[in-house]
C-alpha cells in the first residue's frame, strides 16, 4: 500500500514531477508531461500498477525499511535520504534534471557513507495508469521497456536482471563508493535517448536551483517556508509554456475512503492566477511574462469562451473519465483523469485573471498590447454576464446559484480595468464601469449580507457562511476596519472552523435527518472533507489586517507545524485523522502561505 499522503517528496524537471517514499520508493511519476499517462500508478493502486524502489536490501516478506533522514539538499528539489542498518549508513539522492535538448530522466545515485551496505533496486514499470505490461529487453548494456508510443530507458553499471516482469539490480557500496540508476523517457518510434551522465547532470541541476532561488526578494523570518514555497510553485511550472498545474497528482482523496477524488495535472486560470501573484511579489517577473503568453495563446481571440482550466499547453478538452482497474488510494474511488469541471462558468476567473494581469502591469511588467485588450474583452463580456448564477470558486456539481464571492471578484475585475483607464494606459467607457463597479458592489452588499447575523453570507439568500467571503477585504472590496467584514471573520470563525482551528469551505451538509445523518449536501456530491488548507491561511491574513495580529502569527505558526518534514502541503487537513488530504502538493496551500508571511512580515507580526 502507498504511504501516508505526507510521507511523499516531490522532485520534477518543471515538466513533470515524481512522489517518493520515505522507503525510497517512487510510486508516482507521468511521462513525458505532468498531465501524460503515469508509468509508476503504486500511489493509486498496488505494486502491480508500477512503482520503483532503490533501498538497502531487506528479508522478503516485510516492508521495506524506511529512511533514517531526509531532507533537500540546500535551497534545491534535490532530495537525499539516508538509512542506517546494522552493516553501515547509505545514502540516496533523488532529482531530475531541469530539460533543455535531452529526453525526461529520473536519477538516483546510490552513495555509500560507512560500512558497506547492500542494496537493492526494483523498478516495475507499467504504462497507462498501470493497465499494460511493457516489453522489457536488453540493447547492449541498456534495459528498455516499450509498449505502443512509449519508451522508458534504464542505464546503470549495476548488473540488472528480470524476475516476476520485475527489473532488480543488487549491488554493495561502501564509503565514497556511488553507483547511479537512471530512467529516461523517449518516444518508442524515435532513436534511444542518449546516455546519461548523473553526476554532470547532478551538478546542473543544483545549479539551477541555486541560481534561481537567488532571485527571490523575499529574506523576512519565514524565509524557510516561503523559499520552499516558491520553488515547489516552480516545480508546478510547465516550462515550455507557462502553464502552472494545480498539482502534479490526480484522485488523492479530500475524504479517506470517498469519492471527491478529481485530477488537478491542468491549469486553473484562478490557480495560475494567484500563484503569478506571488511570485511576482517575491521577485519573479520571467514567470509572470511566460504565463501571461500562456493565457493569450489559451483563451486567443474567443473571451466570451473563456473556460476555467486548460491543459498546460492551453488544450481545451479535459473529458473526465474513470480509470476502474486502479483501487484507489486507500480505497478511495473512483480514480479520475480529466476533469469535467473544465466547462462550468464560474464569474469569479474573470477577477483572477483582471488582478493579475493588473499585478503585472503595476510591477512593471513590459507592455502588452494583446494582454490589455484581452482585459477589455474580458470585462466586455462580464458586463452582459455578471449577474448570472454559476458554479463558484469550488466548482459546485449542485445548481447553479449566485455566489457572493464570484459577484464580489466581478467587482474587482471592473475595477482594476477602471483604475487602468484612468491611468490612461488604455482607452475604455470609464463612466459607464464605473457606474458598473458600483451597481454590482451596492448588489452584493444588498442580497450578500445578513444583516442580523453581521455576515456575507455564501450566495443570495443563504443562511451558509464560504470560506472565500475571507478574500472581501483582501481583494479591496471593503475596508478591513468594516464592520460587515469583521462580523464575516467572526463568524467564520465560529461556524467554519474545526476542533483544532482551521477552516472549512463551507459546510458540505445543508439538511440533517432526525439521526443526525446529512439528507443533502450543499455542493451536489456525496461524503466530507477536510479543512481545506488555503481559507486557513486567509483567515490568518484576515486576523493580521484587521489589528488581530498575535492571533494570527499563531495560526500561521500553527498551518506551518502541519507541513512534511521537507516543506510541503497538499490540499486539506483531516482534523480526525491527523493527517494531510487531497491533491499534492497543492499550488493552492502554497500561495496563501507566501501571501501571509509577507502580511506578517511587513506587519512585524511574527515570533522571535
Amino acid at each position: 500500500m502507498a504511504g501516508r499522503i505526507e510521507d511523499y517528496a516531490l522532485i520534477g524537471d518543471m515538466q513533470t514531477a515524481a512522489l517518493v517514499g520515505r522507503d525510497g520508493t517512487v510510486d508516482w511519476l507521468c511521462l513525458p508531461r505532468f498531465d501524460s499517462h503515469a508509468v509508476f500508478a503504486r500511489l493509486l493502486g498496488n505494486e502491480e500498477h508500477g512503482f520503483w524502489r532503490v533501498g538497502p536490501a531487506h528479508a522478503g516478506g516485510g516492508d521495506p525499511p524506511v529512511a533514517d533522514r531526509r531532507r533537500y539538499r540546500g535551497e534545491s528539489l534535490v532530495l537525499e535520504s539516508e538509512w542506517d542498518t546494522p552493516r553501515g549508513t547509505v545514502r540516496i539522492i533523488d532529482f531530475m534534471p531541469p530539460r533543455e535538448d535531452h529526453a525526461p530522466q529520473l536519477v538516483r545515485i546510490v552513495e555509500g557513507v560507512s560500512g558497506r551496505v547492500r542494496m537493492r533496486s526494483s523498478l516495475r514499470m507499467r504504462f497507462s495508469y498501470g493497465w499494460v505490461v511493457p516489453w522489457v529487453h536488453k540493447v547492449g548494456q541498456r534495459t528498455v521497456a516499450v509498449a505502443g508510443p512509449d519508451s522508458v530507458w534504464l542505464d546503470t553499471e549495476a548488473e540488472t536482471h528480470g524476475k516476476d516482469l520485475t527489473t532488480y539490480s543488487d549491488f554493495t557500496v561502501g564509503p565514497g563508493d556511488r553507483v547511479a540508476l537512471t530512467i529516461s523517457w523517449q518516444a518508442s518510434h524515435r532513436e534511444p535517448p542518449q546516455l546519461p551522465e548523473p553526476e554532470e547532470a547532478l551538478r546542473t541541476t543544483e545549479d539551477f536551483w541555486r541560481e534561481w532561488v537567488e532571485m527571490c526578494t523575499y529574506h523576512g523570518p519565514y524565509r524557510e517556508a516561503v523559499v520552499r514555497s516558491l520553488i515547489t510553485l516552480k516545480a508546478l511550472t510547465y516550462a515550455p509554456t507557462g502553464g502552472i498545474v494545480a498539482a502534479p497528482t490526480t484522485s488523492l482523496p479530500e475524504e479517506i475512503g470517498g469519492g471527491r477524488n478529481w485530477d488537478y495535472r491542468f491549469t486553473w486560470l484562478r490557480d495560475a492566477a494567484i500563484t503569478l501573484s506571488s511570485l511576482l511579489r517575491t521577485g519573479y517577473r520571467e514567470e509572470a511574462r511566460a504565463w501571461r503568453e500562456w493565457l493569450l495563446r489559451a483563451v486567443a481571440g474567443d473571451p466570451e469562451n473563456l473556460q476555467i482550466m486548460y491543459g498546460i499547453a492551453g488544450e481545451r478538452e479535459l473529458a473526465e473519465a474513470e480509470l476502474s482497474w486502479l483501487p484507489g488510494y486507500e480505497n478511495s474511488t473512483p480514480v479520475r483523469v480529466g476533469n469535467g469541471a473544465a466547462n462550468q462558468l464560474q464569474i469569479d476567473v474573470y477577477g483572477e485573471v483582471t488582478e493579475a494581469l493588473h499585478l503585472a502591469h503595476m510591477t512593471g511588467l513590459a507592455r502588452n498590447d494583446y494582454a490589455q485588450l484581452l482585459q477589455l474583452k474580458l470585462i466586455g463580456y462580464l458586463e452582459n454576464h455578471w449577474y448570472e448564477p454559476d458554479e463558484g470558486i469550488w466548482e459546485v456539481r449542485g445548481p447553479r446559484r449566485h455566489f457572493v464571492h464570484s459577484k464580489v471578484m466581478a467587482w474587482v475585475a471592473v475595477d482594476r480595468t477602471v483604475k487602468l483607464i484612468e491611468a490612461g494606459d488604455v482607452d475604455g467607457p470609464l463612466e459607464r464601469w464605473r457606474d458598473l463597479r458600483e451597481e454590482i458592489h451596492r448588489e452584493v452588499c444588498e442580497k450578500g449580507y445578513d444583516k442580523e447575523r453581521n455576515t456575507f453570507t455564501q450566495s443570495y439568500g443563504s443562511k451558509e457562511l464560504d470560506a472565500s467571503l475571507l478574500l472581501i477585504p483582501q481583494m479591496g472590496f471593503l475596508p478591513p476596519d468594516d464592520k460587515r467584514v469583521i462580523g464575516t471573520i467572526e463568524a467564520i470563525q465560529r461556524e467554519l472552523s474545526t476542533e483544532d482551528g482551521f477552516v472549512l469551505r463551507y459546510p458540505t451538509s445543508s439538511e440533517v435527518g432526525e439521526d443526525g445523518a446529512a439528507l443533502e449536501n450543499v455542493d451536489g456530491l456525496a461524503g466530507e472533507e477536510g479543512a481545506f488548507l488555503a481559507c486557513s491561511f486567509w483567515l490568518a491574513d484576515d486576523l493580521a489586517m484587521i489589528g488581530r495580529v498575535d492571533e494570527a502569527r499563531k495560526l500561521f505558526e500553527k498551518l506551518l507545524a502541519l507541513r512534511n518534514d521537507l516543506g510541503l502541503l497538499a490540499e486539506e487537513w483531516d482534523s480526525k485523522r491527523q493527517r494531510q488530504v487531497g491533491n499534492f502538493p497543492q499550488a493552492f496551500s502554497h500561495v496563501p502561505l507566501i501571501d501571509t508571511a509577507l502580511r506578517l512580515t511587513a506587519s512585524g507580526a511574527y515570533g522571535v
